[in-house]
């Protein structure tokens, strides 16, 4: 059983940051990482997504509109962790964040337990 492990998350004001990350029992440089979102009541949503070290579609990361700058995805391989610096969050940041990890060939989806960020206003 793969386990991605979440942490980071927390009680913040507006205007603070946070840096999420994700680490598992497999190697993460070769999958696509993604940071996703789930506020209650809504649907969750995509965050972030930092490619594998096999992708071939051109792109090294891609943001969701509404983090407009505020939000750095990174790897370090050597620690095995993918992180998520979030920088002037809001409230409507409030979410429980997971990330997830996807095989080149997308047949292999794993998922974390979820960490929850909280911003205060």
């Amino acid at each position: 059983q793969v386990r991605l492990v979440e942490s980071g998350g927390g009680l913040v004001q507006t205007g603070g940051s946070l840096k999420l990350s994700c680490t598992a029992d497999l190697t993460l440089e070769y999958y696509a990482i993604g940071w996703f979102r789930q506020a209650p009541g809504k649907e969750r949503e995509g965050v972030s997504c930092i490619f594998g070290k096999f992708s071939t579609s051109g792109r090294t990361v891609v943001y969701g509109d509404f983090v407009k700058g505020r939000f750095t995805i990174s790897r370090d391989n050597a620690k095995n962790t993918v992180s998520l610096q979030m920088n002037s969050l809001k409230p409507e940041d409030t979410a429980v964040y997971y990330c997830n990890a996807v095989d080149r060939y997308g047949l292999l989806v794993y998922w974390g337990q979820g960490t929850q960020v909280t911003v205060s206003s």
